[in-house]
């Protein structure tokens, strides 16, 4: 008797069903709107920048370091810097860092222009010297990220 009891519907019981449904869509409908605030409004600023997709060759030219952009992705000159040991390069403040974007104080040549592409040069050093290793590193704007786009070893 009682399994019938159970299978038969009860006019109490009727409306029990639908304010559970009501009460599953407000939860749904709270967590997508919190979900999808989150992507936008606390992810917006941390989108990241992927590092650009050149080419790079290295050459010695007599004995000065020239690195220059043979094609790919254009990049901002502002962006780029080398480093090496301070030993080898002509510049007179001594840092390990070479900003491309600018004369440097020994008065080699530099990038010439905002946005570096296909042809353009960069001389690194006066003096490449031997097992002297020069990076190619690209910084996201903003500073997030970096990344290595070339290396290269002196013979």
């Amino acid at each position: 008797m009682e399994l019938k009891h159970l299978l038969t519907t009860d006019d109490d019981n009727r409306a029990v069903s639908p304010v559970i449904g009501v009460i599953l869509m407000v939860a749904i409908t709270v967590i997508l709107a919190a979900v999808i605030g989150t992507f936008v409004l606390g992810l917006g600023d941390q989108v990241q920048q992927t590092s650009p997709n050149a080419q790079w060759n290295w050459e010695v030219d007599g004995t000065a370091l020239n690195v220059t952009h043979e094609g790919g992705d254009s990049v901002e000159a502002n962006l780029l810097e080398v480093t090496g040991p301070s030993s080898v390069t002509t510049y007179e403040d001594g840092s390990d860092t070479i900003v491309c974007n600018e004369e440097a104080s020994g008065g080699n040549l530099e990038w010439t222009s905002a946005t570096i592409s296909a042809g353009d040069t960069c001389r690194v050093a006066g003096d490449a010297g031997t097992d002297n290793t020069f990076r190619l590193i690209w910084t996201a704007e903003g500073g997030g990220s970096s990344s290595t786009l070339s290396t290269y070893t002196s013979n």
